[in-house]
């Protein structure tokens, strides 16, 4: 069962501008059986934790690190990627003491990047996106590594096999695909609701690659676009509850 936090930072995840009134996000969370009370307890630990702000009229929206994610997502939901002319991103972490979070800090945000580990301190990726995608984590790359492009030698599908494991997301890219495109119509707003996030987790890990470079099925295109069909329909169901509670109150 997920929990009440989550539910409501996913709901706030899925939605653009990243606000709702508090007594949707409770509402919503019903729907979950989610209690009332522990959802209005939930959304004060969150406000106190930095994680939502609130606003006028019992407004809530993200805030700090949640925030940070929601540009993360829609940064994934419509990628922005640069013809591929064979080249690759290549940082180097230089040598030295460094603290413990910052090593953290640094491989969270290079993964957000779409860079891997080629092996300690080395980091890649085909150098085909824009150099303002996601400024917050790019600067904090650039403060703690050197940048240089690299034309490596020998077969670049034999070097992207090393650093990314696209057999794996691109089963389960097929497997979402497949339960977006046959999703029972009657199904509870909550299940809607669990496909619809777990879709979309796994479309902001999309490595952005080459088309040359993926497999010739193209599940991520596949996955993007079944995603996209079905948020239609779901935000239709999602916003028809929400005015149904607002017209409740009045």
């Amino acid at each position: 069962m997920l929990s009440a936090r989550s539910i409501i930072a996913s709901t706030l995840l899925g939605s653009t501008p990243p606000r709702l009134p508090g007594r949707l996000l409770v509402a919503f969370a019903g729907e979950f059986g989610v209690h009332s009370g522990t959802a209005r307890v939930a959304l004060s630990r969150m406000v106190d934790g930095g994680e939502l702000a609130r606003r006028d009229g019992g407004t809530y929206e993200l805030a700090g690190d949640l925030l940070e994610r929601h540009r993360r997502q829609e940064a994934g939901l419509r990628p922005s990627v640069m013809p591929w002319r064979g080249e690759w991103e290549l940082r180097i972490v230089p040598s030295g003491a460094r603290s413990s979070a910052d090593r953290a800090a640094l491989r969270r945000s290079c993964i957000h990047l779409g860079l891997r580990e080629l092996r300690e301190g080395v980091w890649m990726r085909p150098n085909n996106l824009p150099s303002d995608r996601l400024p917050s984590a790019r600067t904090l790359v650039d403060s703690q590594t050197q940048r240089l492009t690299t034309v490596p030698d020998g077969d670049p599908a034999e070097l992207v096999a090393e650093l990314f494991d696209l057999d794996t997301w691109a089963g389960e890219a097929h497997r979402l695909s497949d339960l977006l495109d046959n999703v029972d119509a009657e199904a509870s707003l909550a299940r809607g609701f669990e496909l619809a996030a777990e879709s979309l987790r796994h479309l902001i890990s999309d490595p952005l690659l080459p088309d040359a470079l993926w497999p010739k099925d193209r599940p991520a295109r596949r996955l993007r676009s079944a995603y996209a069909v079905y948020l239609i329909s779901y935000q239709a169901r999602l916003s028809s509850f929400f005015r149904s509670e607002l017209a409740a109150v009045q």
